[in-house]
């Protein structure tokens, strides 16, 4: 090259196989891929929409009309294609309805923006006609919005049926709806941000309602789908950990622990020399007067149930036993956050550090 140094060639930053578009081809490029994305949805939106049977990298298959679910099956190599896929998740974690609506929307809105493109609009003014179209919808909306209480239980069955009505056969779409709510109106809690004194105002009422950790669907093999129930409770497929515990228990006072009660192994592999007999039934009565140090710490707050995210030791179990305590083991997290929910515990990392705020007093029956 000229005015180069010689021996000096030309530096590439980019692999030599890198494939790079600029200008009017790079944003034809993106159009095409945003409307490959929708084009393969669109026939799921209407009255006459079908369902895509895909078929997962596991071997699954899975039938569904639902734009998220089919979306996040695809595997897409184009930086457009994976924005409007990120746009579907985006508006099934914020809103949970309309994923097929808002890609089948966004590529339309490309779609008429190509004849101005190829008329040399600047991008910048399209962008500028969309946003003023877009305060312009939202004045429209704002003017048709309806005011709509959680406890009109017609109303909310008739929005809940526009959502979820097309997702399931007709044979089921009442017990659906009703599932639904209920599920919903039982996890969700009046946010923090409102006063208890202050009376119910529609315009300014937040709930909280955080359904991903907070409702979990318990698969039970065999049945028919009209025998689900929606449980105001918390169940989870767990055994006692000793036969001779209680097995139901009215307003119980439940202890959340996610630390184990079992001797606390070496971080590291441990070596220990031992010559004299005295000296190992020294080491085997301090393991044991540590699991007993932490049972009678927990057994002197009286709780009727304790669970753990850990272990129990056999020990363990003696002594809870002995006090009437009925206990569970290896609990996932997820159950345990559900417990503290519920029955208004608070989860314990060390026993030492128990207290009687601590304990949850929400609960008005155990049973298994």
């Amino acid at each position: 090259m000229a005015g180069m140094p010689p021996g000096m060639g030309p530096i590439m930053v980019l692999n030599a196989k890198t494939q790079r578009q600029t200008g009017r081809q790079a944003q034809l490029g993106n159009i095409q891929a945003a409307r490959a994305v929708a084009d393969i949805i669109r026939t799921t939106l209407g009255p006459r929409s079908m369902l895509k049977m895909l078929l997962d990298p596991m071997g699954g298959v899975v039938i569904t009309n639902d734009g998220n679910c089919i979306l996040r099956e695809v595997d897409v190599s184009h930086p457009t294609a994976k924005s409007m896929i990120e746009l579907s998740r985006a508006q099934d974690e914020e809103v949970g309805d309309g994923t097929t609506s808002v890609i089948i929307l966004a590529g339309e809105m490309l779609i008429l923006a190509e004849p101005h493109l190829r008329g040399n609009v600047h991008p910048t003014v399209i962008v500028q006609g969309y946003n003023l179209a877009l305060q312009e919808a939202l004045r429209i909306c704002e003017r048709q919005a309806l005011v709509v209480d959680v406890h009109d239980t017609d109303r909310m069955k008739k929005l809940v049926q526009s959502c979820i009505g097309t997702k399931f056969s007709s044979r089921w779409n009442d017990i659906m709806v009703d599932m639904a709510l209920q599920a919903v109106l039982t996890v969700a809690r009046t946010s923090s941000s409102n006063s208890e004194s202050s009376p119910y105002n529609p315009y300014t009422h937040k709930m909280e309602v955080d359904i991903k950790r907070y409702a979990k669907v318990e698969k039970v093999p065999g049945g028919e789908i009209h025998e689900s129930r929606v449980l105001k409770g918390v169940m989870f497929n767990k055994d006692v950990t000793h036969s001779k515990m209680r097995r139901k228990i009215e307003n119980p006072r439940i202890l959340l622990l996610d630390s184990p009660l079992e001797y606390k192994k070496g971080e590291s592999q441990t070596s220990v020399e031992i010559t004299d007999s005295e000296d190992w039934n020294t080491m085997l009565r301090m393991e044991e007067e540590y699991v007993e140090n932490m049972c009678m710490e927990i057994i002197a707050f009286k709780p009727d149930i304790v669970i753990t995210e850990k272990g129990v030791s056999d020990l363990a179990q003696h002594f809870f036993t002995k006090a009437n305590i009925t206990a569970f083991r290896r609990l996932r997290k997820t159950d345990n956050n559900r417990l503290a929910r519920a029955t208004g515990a608070t989860i314990v990392s060390r026993t030492d550090e128990i207290q009687e705020s601590d304990i949850g007093t929400r609960c008005g029956l155990f049973e298994m």
